[in-house]
């Protein structure tokens, strides 16, 4: 079984820059990541885009929804921004249903070196092989129906309950 992974930016694969201290992409930090965890998986990784989730527009959603739909793996993982990762969840649910699909992202860049990334990373790839078709999102060891889970911002954390549009 290969698992597909689509790469799309958000917090898991920010860089910090030292002289100015803003956050940029420059290319996915997933290879290093699996090869650290020492995942014995066979996937597939493909970049789709590297942006924040707060930047994604309804077409970006479409080209993440389009490429769910074409791939020949029906065990997907999509790493994305925690800011809008269940709204477009809910995109790919209005037309996957053939295929167990598990976003998950990360609070703190993996550069940063404490980050949750390698965490959650390693947590959807678990319930992509396990859970039944559907979409989830992973977070914290959790997983969570796409229709019933919020971030909390004040925490920091996800948790069950309806997302807040």
């Amino acid at each position: 079984m290969t698992i597909k992974i689509f790469v799309t930016g958000g917090t898991f694969d920010k860089e910090y820059n030292e002289l100015n201290g803003a956050l940029f992409f420059k290319e996915t930090h997933l290879h290093e990541m699996l090869k650290l965890g020492r995942c014995r998986l066979e996937f597939d990784i493909t970049t789709l885009m590297m942006i924040d989730s707060l930047d994604m527009s309804d077409s970006d959603r479409k080209i993440i929804l389009e490429n769910c739909i074409r791939a020949i793996e029906d065990k997907i993982v999509i790493t994305h921004g925690t800011d809008t990762m269940v709204e477009t969840a809910g995109v790919i649910a209005g037309s996957v249903r053939d295929k167990t699909i598990v976003l998950t992202g990360a609070m703190i860049p993996y550069k940063f070196g404490s980050s949750d990334g390698l965490f959650n990373l390693g947590s959807a790839l678990a319930f992509v092989q396990t859970l039944p078709n559907g979409i989830y999102i992973a977070m914290n060891g959790k997983y969570f129906n796409w229709d019933n889970v919020r971030k909390n911002k004040k925490t920091g954390v996800f948790e069950e309950g309806g997302y807040i549009w």
